[in-house]
């Protein structure tokens, strides 16, 4: 039976998925608006196989990403690390720990990196090189905290720290996610909802932003060693909100099938719906689908598809190994690694 309290929790949060369901159909185009777009990857190949709808499955240590107040539900502690051969031969790679600390609080650390790679610099009087060389890359890392405040709703947050470097200037900023879980009673239905990325704008600075200035070299008595610091824009992050569904539609000793979708608003681009749906034989095998990216115009992504072992039933330690194929249109195929253990 739903208690009362429930009914509440679980009404506020349709009343949330409609709202972003219903403002998804007519969403507008905002690409270009915001900084460190790395931060809408999707992270982990078993999320991103369900076509990123994970807000409401929230069962790995991926949920660190997708919804923090879903860690506090792990029953074991968790280490993932997760590898994308990203756009334009970049290197997309998380890192995600889950410390179960009573099964009642869980505390987690992932760190997050998008790099570019190296290139030679040159200039107009140095064509083929100066013999330095000249890099970009992002990074996050973020301290996540949960906990259950009934046996069916569990809330969580995460502290961000978010850098983008480009060669020698650097943009930095702190942020913060908050994400709900709610598991609802009916049929292994659960809800869940977050926010990510609440916080400060990026601002590049650095030293090939200085420069020196004479400002007035017309009179007399002047200092050439003036040093001025060019002025660059502050840019916004994305902000994401997500509001997810999650539902066991068939289960058995054996066999269960978990389907999902997620409604996802950022403030960079239009409103998206990711769907997917995930098939786990004797809990070793497991096979995965979806689709990311719905009602979006142009939009590039589109299937994905993946799978998984577990190996817990098997061995003392339980390790998972995760692999996803996804459509990316125009560009390559993405593909993504994981390696995870749980204990």
């Amino acid at each position: 039976m739903i208690r009362k309290s429930d009914k509440k929790i679980m009404l506020f949060c349709l009343i949330l998925l409609a709202t972003v369901l219903q403002n998804s159909a007519n969403g507008q185009t905002k690409v270009g608006t915001t900084a460190a777009s790395f931060l809408g990857i999707s992270v982990g190949p078993r999320a991103t196989a369900m076509g990123g709808a994970f807000t409401a499955v929230a069962n790995d240590a991926t949920s660190l990403y997708y919804n923090p107040g879903g860690i506090s539900r792990l029953n074991k502690s968790q280490f993932i690390f997760s590898y994308t051969n990203w756009l334009v031969d970049t290197d997309f790679t998380w890192i995600g720990f889950v410390l179960n600390l009573d099964g009642t609080n869980a505390i987690g650390v992932s760190l997050t990196q998008l790099d570019y790679g190296e290139d030679e610099v040159t200039t107009v009087l140095q064509p083929e090189g100066t013999g330095d060389r000249w890099g970009a890359s992002d990074f996050s890392a973020a301290l996540s905290y949960s906990r259950n405040l009934t046996d069916r709703f569990s809330i969580g947050g995460s502290v961000k720290y978010i850098q983008e470097k480009l060669w020698n200037e650097t943009a930095s900023a702190m942020v913060l996610d908050v994400g709900l879980l709610f598991f609802t009673g009916f049929y292994d239905m659960k809800l869940g909802m977050s926010i990510a990325n609440f916080g400060s704008d990026l601002k590049m600075e650095g030293k090939d932003l200085l420069h020196r200035i004479d400002l007035d070299p017309d009179a007399t008595g002047h200092n050439e060693t003036i040093v001025s610091n060019l002025k660059t824009d502050a840019w916004p992050l994305p902000l994401f909100f997500r509001v997810g569904v999650a539902l066991d539609v068939l289960k058995s000793e054996n066999m269960r099938f978990t389907v999902a979708a997620d409604a996802v608003r950022p403030t960079d681009n239009s409103e998206i719906i990711n769907a997917g749906g995930e098939l786990s034989l004797n809990n070793i095998i497991l096979l995965r689908g979806g689709y990311k990216s719905l009602f979006r115009d142009d939009s590039e992504e589109g299937l994905t598809l993946g799978a998984g072992l577990n190996l817990a039933n098997i061995t003392s330690i339980a390790w998972n190994f995760d692999y996803t194929f996804a459509d990316f249109g125009l560009f390559e195929d993405i593909h993504i690694f994981s390696l995870g253990v749980a204990f």
